[in-house]
């Protein structure tokens, strides 16, 4: 199943450095959404970030994962010519990545 499926994410950014928050709809998804989404496997999915470059925080009070991403921005708002300076797209982005264990 896809992350979607079963959490909603939000985004937020400083400089060059952006944050993606992710929580479950259901209480019952958290044990999933907190044991596969690790700092290594959202590297992966985004194929460009630096595992090292990612920190992640539990928020189990609320279901949810904060994954804070340094240098994701190419320089931030006032210095990327990126489309997505903010980097608003990539909360959707995340959200399309497979969850569930492997074969």
């Amino acid at each position: 199943m896809k992350l979607h499926d079963i959490a909603h994410g939000r985004t937020g950014d400083k400089g060059d450095t952006s944050n993606i928050s992710v929580i479950a709809y259901d209480p019952a998804h958290w044990p999933l959404i907190r044991d596969w989404m690790t700092a290594d496997r959202v590297a992966a999915h985004f194929e460009t970030f630096a595992e090292r470059n990612i920190e992640r925080f539990e928020l189990p009070q609320l279901q949810a994962l904060n994954f804070v991403i340094r240098g994701a921005l190419s320089g931030g708002v006032t210095r990327s010519l990126a489309q997505d300076a903010h980097g608003k797209c990539l909360a959707s982005a995340l959200l399309e990545m497979q969850v569930g264990y492997e074969d």
